[in-house]
Order: C-alpha cells, then structure tokens, then sequence
C-alpha cells in the first residue's frame, strides 16, 4: 500500500476545506458504488462487449496546425501508451468503461513528477472508491476527499483528476441521477423480474425430476411393511438396466400425469431484449454475428459518442490552459472499429485528395490510421486537373489571356463602394 499512498501526497493537510454548496442544497457526498446489476451475466455481456470494443481504440499526442493534426512524441504519449507500471492502454480504457457503466462516473489520477521545468505527466490511475466527497478549500479550488475499501482516505485537488461521467444530468458534479447514483432503478426492476422467470424454470425442472408415481397396495399393510416396500422398490430401480420391472399381484404402479409449464421461450426473449436495449447493444454483437449495417449503427449510437466525451475530458485535464491554445489534443482512432466500406473510403480520398482540398495524414485518418511525422503539412494534388477557367488553353498549350483592364477598374470600384458602403 505504500506506493498507492504515495500518490496522493499533493494535498497539504493544514488546508482548510468544506463541503462544496450545491445549487440544490443537498451535501455533496456521493457513497458509490453499487454492483447489483453486476449480478447479471446479461448486463456483463453487454458491458464486456463494449469494454473489449473500446480497448481497441489508438492514443495519439496531436498537435493541431489548422486541419492538419501532428503527432507529438514525449513523455505525455509515452503515458498514453503505458499508463502505468502494472498496465497497458488497452487494460486501462477497458477498465475505465467498466467502472463507468457500472457506476457512472470514473476518477483517473494523474501522476507527475518533478523536474527543472516544473512537473510532468508519468502515470495515470483508475480509481475505485467506495464514497467520494467534493469540498472547497479556502482557495476557492475544487478537491475530491476519496474513501476506499480498505477504510484510507486522501483529498486532492480536482486539477489532479480525470472524472469522465456518464448520462451528466440533473447533478451538478456527478453523473447518474439527482443523487450522483447509478439510474439503473428500471434496469433493476427488469434484472428482478428476469431473475424470477429463471428461478421459476428451474423449479419446473426439478418438478419433472420429482416423484413420478404412486405405488398402490390392494391389501392393508402397516408402516413397517409399505416402508421397506419403498425400500425394495427403490433398489429395483436403481439396479434395473432392461428399462423393465416386475411387481406382484398385491401392487400396483400408477404413474403420475404431468404438464409441467415452462416460461416460452417469447417470453425470456422480450426480457432480455429490455436488458439489451438498456444498453443499446444489439444481439448480433453479442453473438458475434452482427451485419455491418448494425455494427454500423451501434458504433455510431453507443461507441462513438463515449470515445468522443473520453477524447474531450483527456484534453481538457491533461493539458494546461497554455497548452491548449497551441493546439494541444488526445485523439482517440479507431482502426480497429472501422466499419465503412473501402471502396467508399478509397473514392472519397480519390475525390479529395486528388484536388489538393486533404491533408496527407487525414488520409490516413480517413481509414483511422495514427498521424505520421514524415507527412506532417504535405498536401499533394493531381496534375490531371486544372482551373475550368484556363482548361482550354491548357489543353492546346497556350498562354492564359491577362485579365483586362476593365475588368480590374469594375472590381476597384466594386471595392471601393464597399468600403464607402461600410462606413
């Protein structure tokens, strides 16, 4: 534990701090996290196939020079590609999705160390505390007071944090509900109801396993004697192996008639599809089976949307309020989510590309490959076009005609009124 404790060494402890006044009045105490629906194997299918969808995406540096993003070696890139000393990006964005769609808010801190300069970035962390406070400190800085399992407790600026939320609405801080609570009240009730119909088909099945006759006796026989008939009848079954049985003329087996009613499969269906839509995640992706019409529409309702926010929130806390000005960024590709289809792609950078009107590293964009230094501010045009207004003589190697005078002196004096008109 020492070295986790280390990591929050930022805060002086003489500051003085106090709950943060909420616009609605209610203190700013927020106990996460709650796990119910994890219950669910449903809800984890759902959850893992975005967290392994998004494990997928690429980190990049960039440095925005007009449209033409330039990526940027370092230290802050070194981090994105390992975030810290126990995992990869991978193993970290496919942890962040989970403790964001089971508690709809995650905390990721970031540590610097220092240098000559100042400080810089060498690791960040996912946290999972079980209460996170929000204070005020005399300075009028924003802290979070973090509670964890193990009883420790740290505060620390929320210049220190990365709190990317989900479905950001009626809490001022938090996302979730008006509590700063997972808003899985609905999904609960559908987890519940979901989790009866199984108990009730596994009753059933163990009712078609239950007694399956009676055993009838046409003569009077006390307890002792029906007991040890059940005995003998019990061992007669257990080592018969013709499937056949013979009984006396004193007894006789009358099988019980069942009709053990099963939930129908529509039903579980209609359950499940509720759980599915919950989660705007298709049974195809589940199965693995999807179309690219619905990987398509899945990656741009539930993916893209969260890797845009995860994108904008890294941005923002990453970089200073000077850095950003310069153009700074975290861009997230997806490679490996790319769902168009090539000879779509390939025309639209044909059409663009060829007309100069396309960066080279947004054609590379295009097919979500990372930026390459080697291509940073070319721009490349076809020679197979030219100006509609010069094609002819282009065409017949002659000279352009000069624009005439005119002309010119219309377009002076068309100015001129402008400028006249302007002021």
């Amino acid at each position: 534990m020492g070295w986790f404790k280390n990591l929050f060494e930022l805060f002086p402890s003489k500051v003085k701090t106090q709950y943060i006044e909420m616009m609605t009045g209610n203190a700013p105490i927020y106990s996460q996290f709650g796990t119910n629906i994890y219950a669910s194997d449903v809800v984890q299918t759902c959850i893992d196939a975005i967290a392994t969808e998004m494990s997928k995406i690429i980190p990049k540096h960039v440095r925005m020079q007009g449209t033409d993003p330039v990526p940027v070696g370092g230290n802050i890139q070194y981090v994105l590609d390992n975030p810290n000393q126990f995992i990869t990006w991978s193993e970290f964005i496919e942890k962040c999705v989970w403790l964001r769609e089971l508690n709809y808010n995650v905390f990721i801190f970031k540590s610097y160390e220092k240098t000559s300069q100042g400080r810089r970035l060498v690791a960040l962390y996912p946290l999972q505390p079980i209460q996170v406070d929000i204070l005020e400190a005399i300075d009028g800085r924003i802290a979070y007071k973090f509670r964890f399992v193990n009883g420790y407790e740290s505060t620390v600026y929320a210049s220190e944090i990365i709190h990317w939320k989900k479905r950001f609405s009626v809490n001022e801080f938090m996302g979730g509900n008006h509590d700063g609570q997972p808003d899985t009240k609905a999904l609960l009730q559908t987890l519940q109801l979901n989790h009866e119909l199984l108990q009730g088909v596994a009753k059933a099945m163990k009712a078609s396993y239950a007694v399956s006759g009676v055993v009838k006796y046409k003569t009077m026989l006390d307890d002792g004697t029906i007991q040890k008939n059940i005995i003998e009848l019990e061992k007669k079954l257990n080592e018969n192996k013709s499937g056949l049985m013979g009984v006396d003329i004193s007894s006789e087996v009358v099988p019980f008639k069942r009709d053990v009613k099963m939930v129908d499969e529509p039903t579980l269906k209609f359950i499940d599809d509720k759980i599915l839509r919950f989660y705007r995640t298709p049974i195809g992706i589940i199965r693995g089976d999807y179309t690219k019409e619905t990987y398509e529409s899945w990656y741009q309702s539930r993916l893209e949307p969260d890797i845009n926010s995860l994108q904008q929130v890294m941005t923002k806390s990453i970089f200073s309020d000077t850095a950003k000005p310069h153009g700074n960024q975290i861009q997230l590709y997806v490679k490996e989510l790319i769902f168009m289809n090539t000879t779509q792609k390939l025309e639209m950078v044909r059409l663009l590309g060829d007309s100069g009107a396309m960066f080279e590293n947004e054609k590379r964009t295009i097919f979500g490959l990372p930026p390459i230094p080697e291509l940073a501010g070319q721009r490349k045009q076809s020679l197979n076009y030219v100006d509609v207004n010069i094609a002819t003589v282009y065409q017949v190697g002659g000279t352009p005609k000069e624009e005439s005078p005119q002309e010119d002196d219309s377009e002076d004096n068309q100015e001129k009124e402008d400028e006249t008109n302007d002021s």
